[in-house]
């Protein structure tokens, strides 16, 4: 579904991606772990046309990417869950999940999605009309989940979802990924907390400095000693 091959990204003079290659089936949920810094939110950016690519290729579902600016790319049904959320705090929870569904106008089938996003997220419901500064931050990340799901992707990039939460949220928000995921959407996840992530994910990709190191399957790279000293606490 996703093929990113040989990417190079630059900030100023910093090399920030080395011909990271790597890719992404359908119904996976692929996840990229390293250290902070090592490129992992980078990657996302080049995919999503947020930052530009120096050279190297990134195509989805047959498209070409690399050179559509990020709604085109959202249009073909790919679409991230940003870091730190990143909702439109001084609109309400529903004004939210309206802009996610800006690019649609199946309008009988929107109403439908939103039946869907209030049974998976009911605490939503219960604060469509409240402004979403003023959620907590479990359910700003709810809302940046459902926002996204609003434009019916294909594939969902999830950057750091479990960040700034609750042991106990972080919890939840792993699962409703997993049933997001098994309800059909395919899934790369960028994710600070490894042990997680690979606990729900198929494969795996390690980056380190802008390269990636090493992968494989999931559970593999977490019952890996090299694996498990560097990012998983010995």
């Amino acid at each position: 579904m996703l093929k990113v091959e040989n990417l190079d990204v630059y900030y100023g003079n910093i090399h920030a991606l080395h011909n990271v290659s790597f890719e992404v089936n359908e119904g996976e949920i692929v996840t990229l772990i390293g250290a902070n810094g090592a490129g992992k939110t980078t990657v996302l950016h080049g995919i999503s046309g947020l930052i530009p690519i120096k050279s190297g290729t990134v195509e989805f579902c047959d498209s070409a990417l690399h050179s559509l600016s990020p709604h085109k790319i959202v249009e073909l049904g790919l679409a991230q869950v940003p870091e730190g959320r990143r909702i439109f705090s001084n609109l309400t929870v529903m004004e939210n999940l309206e802009m996610g569904a800006f690019i649609r106008k199946d309008h009988t089938q929107i109403r439908k999605d939103y039946e869907k996003i209030f049974t998976r997220f009911p605490r939503l419901q219960e604060r469509l009309k409240q402004v979403a500064g003023t959620l907590s931050g479990g359910e700003q990340q709810m809302l940046a989940i459902a926002r996204t799901l609003m434009s019916r992707p294909k594939l969902v990039l999830m950057d750091e979802p479990s960040m700034g939460l609750a042991p106990l949220l972080v919890k939840e928000i792993f699962s409703i990924i997993s049933e997001i995921n098994a309800a059909g959407t395919t899934i790369l996840l960028v994710e600070q907390n490894a042990h997680l992530a690979l606990s729900i994910a198929d494969r795996a990709y390690v980056l380190e400095t802008g390269r990636v190191v090493l992968q494989g399957d999931a559970k593999e790279l977490a019952s890996s000693e090299e694996v498990r000293k560097a990012y998983l606490g010995g």
